[in-house]
């Protein structure tokens, strides 16, 4: 019964997306024009492809943006070690991870972007590049894409799945169920970021037998390579940096900006010779901060103008993309934003406990609670979550303290060796066990 009210919901979401095909066109051309999307590869997102097809097996790995993008290298690269005979496609939807992602590829790994979920742009993209098996990164639940898939016989696996608290309800209700239940129906393997995560998909119908654990793919996230330009201007950093106090506060959201900028100017009384990172999530936003603190008559540095830690230089604002790891190398302490207002779900911690920094974020960290919770499992130091109200005294403490502040930094370093060990294979593993010895045979 629930198998046929999928089907019936499937066919009006199928309608409904044929019908509003035209005005998402429209959309596509107006972010396009805003340069939000790809100004010539755009198309790519209506199914057109760009390049040929190469003859033989192909493996697509999907992922919505830079993140998941980066999450999913390592596996593809186990993939080309294991199955050389093997195309990979891979596909994302922002022009970010566009940027970033193309260059830290394997040679012959094709690049397109994602076609929207209408049924013209997503039959187009199957019926021209003919996977056999679709890789999805944690919560890409599309349904053109998925019974699309299922419908021409194309396997299917969910990597690092995880589903917000939000969207579960939202799946949950009695209208949407027979739908999600469906379209899980279709997976040969989900591989949930935690138990409470394989809890949610099951209580969505997702069969039992197709659900294996594997470890978090955010911790096998590789070093960006950087520009030789990038590398010599990191080290000039270090240089300027030699002889200063440093914390960065990464991956902020609008109105974060306020909480970290209260604390730089409270912290600079104590330790005038301080420098505050900022790093914010979307490089238009550091660039706004950097224009309001100017106003103020504050002296800051720009990333994107290559300017200077000149003295009188307190505050070095990123607004660039792919350089994160590297800074986090800059800095003993990192303080990872995105988790300190309501309504905000927090960012990877593991980068910055991969470069040895005393890690500490806010409490509202959403599906990342899971990751904060193993890495303190692991070493109770290696992470430390504070409120906006309580992060001025923690700095302070660790400003103040050398022996508290390298016992962080070296917890969270073993916590993050600990976790990340042997996840690659794992998801190879299951990967090759439970769908490509089907799809490729």
């Amino acid at each position: 019964m629930i198998g046929e009210k999928g089907k019936l919901l499937y066919n009006v979401y199928r309608a409904l997306t044929y019908g509003l095909s035209p005005f998402l066109y429209l959309h596509l051309r107006f972010r396009t024009l805003q340069g939000i999307e790809h100004p010539v590869r755009w198309p790519e997102r209506l199914g057109r492809p760009s390049t040929p097809r190469p003859p033989g097996h192909l493996i697509w790995f999907h992922t919505a943006s830079l993140g998941e993008g980066m999450a999913a290298i390592p596996v593809i690269k186990r993939c080309i070690e294991e199955r050389p005979d093997c195309t990979i496609l891979m596909t994302s939807t922002t022009a970010s991870a566009f940027e970033i992602i193309t260059n830290q590829l394997p040679t012959g790994v094709i690049y397109q972007f994602a076609p929207l979920d209408i049924p013209a742009a997503m039959d187009a993209f199957l019926g021209y590049w003919k996977p056999n098996a679709v890789m999805l990164m944690e919560c890409e639940l599309w349904p053109n894409l998925i019974l699309g898939a299922a419908r021409n016989g194309i396997a299917l696996a969910l990597l690092n799945a995880r589903m917000s608290a939000k969207s579960f309800s939202r799946w949950s209700r009695p209208v949407l169920l027979p739908l999600i239940s469906l379209m899980l129906s279709k997976f040969s393997l989900i591989v949930p970021l935690s138990t409470m995560q394989g809890i949610r998909f099951q209580l969505l119908q997702a069969p039992p037998y197709v659900i294996n654990f594997s470890g978090d793919l955010k911790y096998t996230v590789e070093e960006f390579d950087i520009s030789k330009r990038g590398v010599q201007s990191i080290e000039e950093l270090k240089v300027q940096l030699a002889h200063r106090r440093v914390w960065m506060v990464s991956s902020i959201h609008r109105g974060e900006e306020e909480v970290m900028l209260g604390v730089h100017k409270v912290l600079m009384r104590m330790h005038p010779d301080m420098v505050t990172i900022i790093v914010p999530r979307y490089p238009q936003h550091g660039r706004e901060i950097a224009i309001e603190l100017q106003k103020e008559g504050l002296s800051v540095a720009l990333r994107s103008r290559d300017e200077k830690l000149v003295s009188g230089t307190s505050i070095y604002v990123v607004d660039t993309l792919g350089e994160l790891r590297h800074f986090y190398t800059l800095t003993p302490i990192a303080v990872i934003g995105g988790s300190f207002l309501p309504g905000l779900t927090g960012h990877n911690i593991s980068e910055a406990a991969a470069a040895g920094c005393a890690v500490l974020t806010g409490h509202h960290v959403g599906h990342f609670s899971d990751m904060v919770l193993k890495m303190q499992r692991s070493n109770p130091l290696s992470v430390l979550q504070v409120s906006a109200e309580e992060l001025e005294e923690a700095l302070s403490q660790l400003f103040s303290n050398s022996e508290i502040l390298e016992a962080r930094c070296l917890a969270a370093k073993q916590a993050f060796q600990t976790l990340s060990s042997g996840i690659v294979a794992n998801v190879w593993n299951q990967l090759n066990f439970n769908v490509l010895r089907q799809a490729l045979c």
